[in-house]
């Protein structure tokens, strides 16, 4: 019985949709100008999100490089001047020695690297060249595991290579296809950095911004060379970093943090009543309040997006009111010849739902289109925000029904006598 009813009711709503669309097609700029409107709401809904998303992933992904569970020493460069006065124990920069002092006292609680930049170098192998900006990374054996970095071939750097002074090198996986082809193993082979001559005998695995990935982020524009080679080859390596990662995340954070510094304040030789002469950076930390911010951001840009959409709803059930009173005879004929309430009021439901769902369609497609276009000016990898294009369609059929339930509801009481009769 209830199969009946539908087949007997199916092509009803067939009409319906038929008739909705002709509606839509025979009032063009109407249609087109209702279309716009809800399309730019969601334009501007998906875009803002599509590229926020794309920016908090290349954030999340640049932590997670260098180690959410990790924290460095650096030195202090940012220090205001109070003009208060006082002793300076030491010098600015932090020495290798004083380093590889604290990686020694503190390398069994947790993994220690130390590394430094010895500048931007071109780095070139027989008529081929890179960019003059490739980073030139002089670290210890630690530095690629504490930075989460993978090789896809050949190996690390190891102890072995500090110890001997080693001219070998790690290259990034853009530097890599930028001096040797496809079909070439760059394992072995001799590049120069900075004049200096290099065997090659690592490859980092591109990121997702990298060529392996589709784009080209600051981990695969860099050589990686032992510190102790470095420090060597290029006198400008005299200030470093101490990179330091816990063992296991089960562990107090607060603790390692305070008893890192506090060991290197031993180091550095200062005394309780001494400032502390150098700075710890905590990924952790950073992490929250990068994703706090880009939180925030995604709460305005959506705000911002629902407040547009409401315009949009406003002016759908302007436009389906109009149309109604336009119809308003031919809702009177339909009703003569039978139509009941119920498919005069699903006729404008459609049709404003169609409306909808059309802006919201347009809108879509314009607003990924738009966010990746951010994301690949801020190099991050293309996004497609799924989560906010199914919300988009919710949101939408809402505002479709929302907008054409209360003109739907006026057509559906309109006396079919007196709408024959309306001029």
């Amino acid at each position: 019985m209830a199969l009946l009813k539908l087949k007997a009711y199916t092509p009803l709503v067939r009409e319906n949709v038929k008739v909705a669309i002709n509606s839509i097609k025979s009032n063009k700029l109407r249609s087109f100008l209702t279309i716009a409107m809800i399309a730019i709401g969601i334009t501007s809904l998906v875009g803002i999100l599509t590229a926020t998303q794309a920016l908090k992933n290349t954030v999340n992904e640049s932590f997670n490089e260098m180690g959410a569970n990790s924290f460095t020493i650096r030195s202090n460069y940012y220090r205001s001047d109070t003009g208060e006065t006082g002793r300076i124990k030491n010098d600015r920069n932090i020495s290798y020695y004083q380093a590889l002092n604290f990686k020694e006292l503190y390398s069994s609680k947790a993994l220690v690297s130390i590394f430094t930049q010895s500048g931007s170098s071109t780095i070139t192998r027989g008529d081929k060249s890179t960019s003059p900006n490739i980073s030139v990374m002089c670290a210890d054996e630690n530095y690629i595991g504490l930075k989460n970095f993978e090789i896809s071939q050949g190996r690390e750097i190891n102890s072995q290579d500090i110890d001997t002074y080693s001219y070998v090198c790690v290259l990034g996986s853009t530097v890599a296809s930028t001096l040797f082809d496809s079909r070439e193993n760059p394992i072995n082979q001799n590049v120069s950095v900075g004049g200096t001559p290099f065997m090659v005998v690592g490859i980092l695995k591109g990121s997702s911004g990298g060529p392996d990935g589709g784009g080209n982020s600051w981990r695969d524009n860099r050589v990686v060379i032992p510190i102790t080679t470095g420090r060597l080859a290029f006198s400008q390596a005299n200030d470093y970093s101490i990179g330091i990662q816990q063992f296991s995340t089960s562990s107090d954070q607060q603790q390692l943090y305070a008893e890192a510094e506090q060991l290197f304040r031993s180091v550095r030789r200062l005394t309780p009543t001494d400032k502390t002469d150098f700075m710890v950076e905590y990924n952790q930390s950073m992490v929250e309040e990068a994703s706090s911010t880009l939180g925030i951001i995604t709460l305005i840009a959506g705000v911002i997006g629902f407040i547009t959409l409401l315009g949009a709803a406003v002016g759908l059930m302007n436009i389906m009111l109009v149309s109604v009173k336009e119809r308003t005879n031919e809702i009177g004929v339909r009703k003569a010849i039978g139509a009941s309430s119920k498919i005069i009021r699903q006729q404008f439901l459609f049709e404003s739902i169609f409306i909808a769902q059309i802006g919201c369609f347009v809108g879509m497609v314009l607003g990924i289109i738009a966010g990746n276009i951010v994301a690949a000016l801020m190099r991050s990898p293309l996004f497609i925000p799924w989560g906010w294009i199914i919300l988009s369609i919710i949101t939408c059929t809402i505002v479709g029904v929302a907008s054409g339930y209360l003109p739907a509801k006026r057509a559906a009481a309109l006396d079919p006598i007196e709408a024959l009769r309306y001029e």
